[in-house]
């Protein structure tokens, strides 16, 4: 952090001339490349004058963004649907089929598994195996302003290994740890904020080793103040008796909006029986139990300074430094409306009434979360320990299921098709929760999780704890867990498409994006063969409710397939919206007169365009127009690694 706002830090010239004189300089300087004289330029300009200053370090995952744009690759085998009369024939498919990706650009046909169809709409979650920034920036195409929650819990950053940058761990010993760090999670908190909706709400787990860099860091990416709250979360119940100093017992979840924090609000949590206890009726009031609550506030309002007489006769005055909650005039009408209590013997300060009626929706959270309220570590590792107990090596820094139930509880409600996004998805307690919390209540969240597959956590952990969740599971102590089976799951690897627009290129990124387009438009039910058409040449899919998605891909036919798709357009008498169509070209207005016949019931997309422009949008989010490519790979990689035990 620095503040270089001093004048004194300045020659004795106005800044502009300053400026301008030393521009001049740089550009005339000799042995300078164009990139070193374009990084000095942009270091002169950068006008910030107040918050966090870091070095951006070289990113393997960013520099792989140059030349290559990121896509989703359906293993299709992993796929688990909801229970249907239909399932267990598909499980025995799915048993033999391959991922799909070597066969997307030969010429034999792809083995396609039609959906059956499911009347309860069980919500779309999705799981994505790949580097988070990778796939935050497809997820850009497909989710820009559409995620309702994000949770994340990133690596700690505590030198411990817990952090790698560039394939390495960053220990305690480098120079340049923090800088790696917050570039690090610069890139994917950008990005995290298009995807959010304006009324979206953000959660970060974290520690005392980043939180303070972090909360700046955060209040320069959503603005300070779009700062909503930060959580302490006590983590752990009991002391650490080797320390020597401080047994630290808790974490942070840093809490920011994306925008107009004025008129958020989130919801209220529900009353404890403990709670709820409290609330007595000892005057037998009509309106039901109550609760008495201070009637004093501070500083003192001199209107609210007055002589209260109590029904035994006593006057009172507030306390010292403090005055009455109300008014004299408001007082008045509390007092004849019998909200005002002054003891069993009315000789007590007077007290106001809150009753239990008023306040059924619920209380507002507070700031500290006890592990009695959303659990601990310990309760974390035994949940995860009873899905995958005969796993030697279980996810060690997992979050307990009640923690992330308070967070869904207090952004989602049961009437809404709310979308959660975790993108350091760990054993993926986050789609756990919500698969739970959509049991409970009636709920149709879906649930988004990105992890990487380092050590197999994705394939072992991630993944599996979920399958069994949906499907069912025994437990430790050999009892069967019924599973909850309403719930889809599509498992997702990130691949990569050449960026440089040759036309072979644009070919493969349309056939490509066709995994991207069923998760942007959620028609995931592939009916293409059904209705009689060759995938070769296009795709057709539903989301099994009147909406139909057309993906067509060049062929030298296009034209015929275009025609012939015009016509199963004109002739569908089901459709809830216009047909969505993604079609290989340049413009909308010649995909629209191929259509003219049923013009007014598609709305017609370019590809690969659309996922350029998109692309091109997240690429300059992360200011990767703005630096220069590194040249040498292995310079990104001279990173100090600590000692093996």
């Amino acid at each position: 952090m620095a503040d270089l706002s001093s004048p004194s830090t300045l020659p004795d010239i106005s800044t502009k001339d300053f400026k301008k004189d030393l521009l001049t300089k740089i550009k005339q300087l000799d042995g300078l490349t164009n990139a070193e004289r374009s990084e000095l330029v942009n270091l002169l300009n950068e006008s910030k004058k107040y918050g966090l200053i870091w070095e951006d370090k070289p990113e393997l995952a960013e520099e792989l963004l140059r030349t290559k744009l990121p896509v989703f690759l359906e293993v299709v085998e992993r796929r688990i649907l909801s229970e249907s009369e239909f399932s267990e024939l598909e499980n025995e498919q799915n048993k033999t089929i391959e991922p799909q990706q070597s066969s997307l650009f030969s010429e034999e046909k792809e083995q396609i598994i039609t959906e059956p169809l499911l009347p309860n709409s069980p919500p779309n979650h999705i799981l994505i195996e790949g580097d988070n920034l990778h796939a935050l920036t497809a997820l850009s195409f497909t989710h820009e302003g559409k995620i309702d929650v994000i949770y994340i819990d990133p690596p700690y950053n505590t030198g411990n290994k817990d952090f790698k940058y560039n394939d390495s761990f960053v220990d305690k010993e480098d120079c340049y740890r923090h800088s790696k760090w917050l570039s690090f999670m610069y890139k994917r908190l950008k990005i995290a904020k298009r995807l959010l909706n304006d009324k979206g709400v953000m959660f970060i787990s974290i520690d005392d080793y980043e939180q303070s860099t972090l909360k700046l860091l955060c209040d320069e990416i959503f603005g300070e103040a779009n700062f909503v709250g930060n959580v302490v979360w006590q983590r752990a119940y009991a002391p650490i008796n080797l320390k020597k100093t401080i047994s630290q017992n808790h974490d942070f979840i840093l809490i920011y909006c994306k925008q107009d924090i004025q008129s958020l609000e989130l919801n209220k949590l529900l009353r404890s029986v403990e709670a709820t206890a409290l609330y007595k009726n000892p005057d037998n009031d009509s309106r039901g139990p109550w609760q008495s609550d201070n009637f004093t506030v501070g500083p003192v309002v001199a209107e609210k300074l007055y002589e209260i007489t109590t029904p035994a006769g006593r006057v009172v005055l507030p306390p010292n430094g403090r005055c009455w909650l109300l008014t004299k005039d408001r007082y008045e009408e509390f007092l004849t409306d019998n909200r005002i209590w002054f003891g069993k013997d009315g000789k007590g300060v007077p007290r106001i009434k809150r009753f239990l009626c008023e306040v059924r929706d619920g209380v507002i959270a507070m700031s500290l979360w006890t592990y009695q309220e959303v659990g601990h570590t310990q309760d974390a590792k035994r949940e995860l320990k009873e899905l995958l107990h005969e796993n030697k090596n279980p996810f060690e820094t997992v979050k307990p299921l009640k923690l992330i139930n308070r967070i869904l509880k207090l952004t989602t409600n049961n009437k809404e098709s709310h979308v959660v996004l975790d993108f350091f998805a760990g054993s993926g307690t986050t789609l756990h929760a919500t698969m739970q919390l959509n049991a409970e209540d009636g709920g149709n969240r879906q649930c988004i999780l990105v992890t990487n597959n380092e050590n197999n956590i994705c394939e072992e952990v991630t993944y599996e704890r979920n399958r069994r969740v949906i499907q069912g599971y025994t437990n430790a102590k050999g009892e069967w867990v019924k599973g909850l089976k309403n719930n889809n799951l599509r498992y997702y690897l990130v691949d990569f498409v050449d960026s440089a627009k040759t036309e072979v290129n644009r070919r493969k990124l349309t056939v490509l994006s066709t995994n991207l387009l069923q998760i942007k438009e959620e028609c995931y039910l592939d009916i293409t063969e059904v209705e009689g058409f060759d995938r070769s040449k296009c795709s057709i899919h539903s989301n099994e409710h009147g909406k139909y998605m057309v993906v067509i891909y060049h062929s030298r036919t296009q034209i015929e397939t275009t025609e012939l798709l015009s016509n199963w357009i004109a002739i569908r008498t089901d459709l809830s919206e216009k047909v969505k169509i993604y079609a290989f070209g340049h413009e909308t207005e010649i995909i629209v007169d191929d259509f003219y016949a049923v013009a007014d019931k598609i709305d017609a997309v370019p590809l690969p365009d659309a996922i350029y422009n998109a692309y091109r949008a997240t690429f300059r989010t992360l200011k990767l127009d703005k630096k220069p490519p590194v040249t040498n790979f292995e310079t990104l990689q001279t990173v100090s690694k600590p000692e093996e035990n």
